[in-house]
């Protein structure tokens, strides 16, 4: 197995392909709840990624605005998944996408040679000029421009499906279906 590629070796292929950006350093954060204070003052959209995996071991890596409320139970079904999905452990996390819990981050994708994780991105941070992820690391912000990371993406063979990651309510009783 390849060594997963570090903060710096992000930074190194982010300026190959002439993609400026900028990072906070910071203390670790593990949940939304905890880089508030942090990112309050960051321009930009914040995300919130989820690692998962569906029944037949198909992962995707779930790229949210911070704000989106994800409702797993119905997503398989707007993804292409098989089946329900459930969060993928920290061995899978580690193995594709180099990061540890509390670290998934869109760029994660770097180390996924293989092409095994799907990306799925929230079309709410499209809505944003920039889009702030860490740079595989929770200690850490990085801001770059959203169609940036859309060519940091497309540079690693990982096109994302764009979609509206929010719980859809179809007949308007508050219950997604």
């Amino acid at each position: 197995m390849a060594v997963p590629a570090t903060r710096d070796d992000l930074m190194r292929y982010l300026q190959e392909l002439g993609i400026d950006v900028t990072t906070v350093d910071h203390p670790p954060v593990f949940t939304v709840a905890e880089s508030q204070d942090i990112h309050r003052d960051m321009v930009g959209g914040h995300t919130k990624n989820l690692f998962v995996k569906d029944k037949k071991g198909r992962h995707f890596l779930i790229v949210a605005e911070h704000e989106t409320v994800v409702e797993l139970k119905s997503l398989h079904k707007r993804i292409g998944a098989q089946g329900r999905l459930s969060f993928a452990g920290p061995d899978a996390m580690q193995a594709m996408l180099g990061v540890t819990p509390g670290s998934v981050t869109a760029f994660g994708v770097i180390n996924d040679e293989a092409g095994a994780v799907s990306v799925v991105l929230d079309e709410r941070l499209l809505a944003h000029d920039m889009v702030n992820c860490h740079p595989l690391t929770n200690e850490a912000t990085t801001t770059i421009a959203t169609p940036d990371l859309m060519a940091f993406f497309r540079s690693l063979r990982h096109e994302p499906l764009v979609i509206g990651l929010e719980a859809a309510d179809t007949d308007g009783d508050g219950q997604d279906r």
